[in-house]
């Protein structure tokens, strides 16, 4: 059962929401929130798997409230729902820590596939369009050339940064790889540690930022 918290502060548009989740035998929705400070408090509360939120809320908007709830409970994936669909905007998203991005202009079955898809530790960066949209929002964006911690990612790290950037679950990392889940999931805080991040989206985002990859490692 994946458990789901819906964040907006629109109640027609969180009713709308239900009505698609609840058509998935395998989503519970815990709780609605109308806006960022909520969202806090139930996900820490609540410790939900997934977080469909808002950008635009009261008190505290989207962006914000992503980078806190993945800074603190790493674990919780959370899909961005918007009206904004611009590079900058996509960017913010995805280097507060969001694992997924979707305009309400989106159909009902493109939730049910970002929620599937964030709640089995897969991103979007395959996507032709998010691709598109972060190369705009990287390109004027100058390289440091070097990592927070000072240290370098070893080749290992690097192979399964890659992977990750495609969109490739732990699960299916580590049967690439040959590896067990729970190496790649310590590799994983590894390259989080280095880059200073709490999340597989961010990791790749910094990656990407300071030259680490480039977007020919993404498929």
């Amino acid at each position: 059962m994946i458990r789901i918290l819906v964040v907006d502060d629109h109640p027609l548009v969180r009713q709308a929401l239900l009505q698609v989740l609840n058509t998935q035998n395998d989503f519970k929705v815990v709780a609605e929130a109308s806006d960022g400070e909520e969202a806090i408090r139930l996900a820490t509360e609540l410790q939900p798997d997934v977080v469909i939120i808002d950008i635009s809320m009261p008190k505290i908007n989207g962006i914000q409230a992503t980078r806190i709830i993945k800074r603190n409970m790493p674990d919780i994936a959370i899909v961005v729902l918007t009206i904004y669909d611009d590079s900058d905007h996509v960017f913010s998203i995805l280097e507060a820590g969001a694992d997924a991005y979707l305009t309400k202009r989106a159909f009902g079955n493109d939730v049910i596939h970002a929620v599937h898809g964030v709640a089995a530790g897969e991103t979007i960066l395959g996507s032709p369009t998010s691709k598109t949209l972060l190369k705009e929002a990287l390109k004027n964006i100058a390289k440091s050339g070097h990592l927070n911690s000072g240290e370098e990612l070893n080749y290992r790290e690097l192979e399964i940064l890659k992977l990750v950037a495609n969109g490739i679950s732990n699960k299916d990392v580590a049967n690439q790889l040959s590896l067990s889940v729970r190496t790649v999931k310590n590799y994983l805080v590894g390259i989080f540690n280095k880059l200073d991040v709490s999340s597989r989206t961010a990791a790749v985002i910094k990656a990407l930022k300071e030259g680490i990859i480039t977007f020919d490692d993404v498929e």
